[in-house]
């Protein structure tokens, strides 16, 4: 038998756990790295997850694992991951065949009618909030409300990192609350709870935070109250689109309501998305009367528009695999990484000194979002920071008789909150890419996912929520 063909585990017989502050030196490492990379080199960051990834190697090979071992780990890092993967390929063809079939457009030309600018972005976070509720599905809402948010708010002269930060905001507490999403459900089951369990328990901080959000966005919409778009640009624009488009919204929308109502059935994100893509391709070539040929090369990589408004032509040619090529190199390679942070131990060992040291409920639950937002850092992918982050946590709760509700939602609130603020993670990567707008610039403006970590620690503090005994 050779090392090929033998698990990780097994691999692993021989070599040694790293030390606390080895662990602190290689995280260190990469953290330093990729931050002056970033801020002060300007340099790629497929680059520098690449230089992050010969780093962590030669520490991951200094304690003894040998380079098929270390391949090993970067492969179970990818394959974890590969239903992240397979969504950003179907989410490139979704963007595509919903901009062949006229769904986005008509999207568009109707919203320009009720979408007034001192109340878009709040409009734009509830809409995107409800969305994700009935999909349990950032990026489809992303994909496609949120591409047609962005639009609107290009033309109305709002700043797009904040019209993406609404966007992101909305996407994600949809998916956080929504019984449907995959997050959800992992969360409740690697916790020991059930799902609704779950989501009473970060109804808790989300419900709050939705509020202080709503109020945040309607103040800072108020400062674009003069930003309407002229009569007469609003009906060149729609002129065009009609032009270009047949935009009937009881044919355009189905492919969109196909997902929705797939998806409210609890059907996989993959079956949801691919049928709507058909229904769109045909709704292209039939009602549309694109050419077939055209239409399947669109899912590879979609073409401007020629409606003759420059920045509308940008947004109707946007989706494709090919689209979806940056995003996806990045986040196989920051996966790769995280699978030997999470295999060799690294993290691991780090979490784990920090937990035997708590003694408070609230600093437990801090430390539980904090090793989240780590986790995401460290491996890339929110969906393995859950997993690991209950493993280590879990005894910890036990110990304090906590309900595994509070485990389950102070690690959703570090994994999946988070993960769309880090440039490298997969959720980071797609909606910078589909929105046009680099994750550090939204990032600041994602008022849910900044907040409500912090509302669930302030109210841990106090000792309001649901810290609860176990009954």
């Amino acid at each position: 038998m050779t090392e090929q063909d033998v698990s990780i585990d097994e691999l692993s017989i021989a070599c040694r756990l790293p030390s606390f502050f080895h662990a602190v030196f290689c995280f260190s490492g990469v953290l330093l790295l990729i931050s002056l990379g970033l801020f002060v080199w300007q340099a790629s960051l497929h680059t520098l997850i690449f230089l992050a990834l010969i780093w962590v190697s030669i520490q991951t090979r200094g304690l003894g694992y040998s380079f098929v071992a270390i391949r090993r780990m970067m492969d179970a890092g990818i394959t974890k991951a590969l239903p992240a993967i397979y969504i950003f390929l179907l989410i490139g063809m979704v963007i595509a065949s919903f901009m062949q079939s006229g769904t986005i457009a008509s999207l568009l030309y109707y919203g320009l009618d009720w979408l007034n600018p001192s109340i878009f972005l709040v409009v734009g976070f509830v809409l995107c909030g409800l969305m994700s509720i009935a999909t349990g599905t950032s990026w489809g809402t992303v994909g496609t409300v949120g591409i047609v948010l962005i639009g609107i708010g290009d033309a109305m002269s709002i700043p797009l990192p904040l019209v993406a930060g609404a966007i992101v905001s909305g996407a994600t507490f949809g998916d956080k609350l929504s019984p449907i999403s995959d997050t959800t459900n992992l969360a409740a089951m690697s916790a020991g709870t059930s799902l609704y369990r779950h989501i009473g328990s970060m109804l808790y901080t989300s419900m709050p935070t939705f509020i202080i959000v709503l109020i945040i966005f309607t103040i800072w919409g108020m400062q674009y109250d003069r930003n309407a778009l002229p009569e007469n640009y609003i009906n060149e624009i729609r002129d065009a689109l009609a032009d270009a488009y047949q935009l009937d919204l009881w044919v355009t929308l189905l492919p969109l309501l196909l997902m929705l109502g797939l998806s409210i059935q609890r059907y996989a994100a993959e079956v949801s998305m691919s049928c709507s893509i058909l229904l769109a391709m045909l709704i292209a070539v039939v009602y549309q009367g694109r050419d077939g040929v055209d239409v399947i090369n669109a899912l590879w990589i979609n073409l401007p528009e020629t409606t003759g408004i420059e920045s509308i032509d940008t947004l109707l040619g946007r989706g494709g695999i090919y689209s979806m090529a940056w995003t996806l190199l990045l986040s196989i390679l920051a996966l790769a990484l995280g699978g030997i942070m999470h295999h060799a131990g690294f993290l691991r060992v780090l979490l784990l000194q920090i937990i035997s040291r708590i003694q408070r409920i609230s600093t437990l639950i801090f430390t539980t979002i904090a090793a989240g937002f780590l986790g995401n850092i460290a491996m890339g992918e929110a969906y393995i920071s859950i997993i690991l982050n209950c493993q280590l946590f879990k005894g910890a709760y036990q110990e304090k008789e906590l309900d595994p509700a509070i485990l389950s939602r102070s690690v959703e609130e570090g994994s999946t909150l988070t993960t769309g603020l880090i440039p490298w993670t997969t959720a980071g990567t797609f909606y910078a890419a589909t929105l046009g707008v680099p994750t550090l610039d939204y990032a600041g403006y994602a008022l849910l996912n900044l907040l409500n970590p912090l509302v669930s620690i302030v109210m841990a503090i106090l000792g309001i929520g649901l810290l609860q005994k176990m009954r």
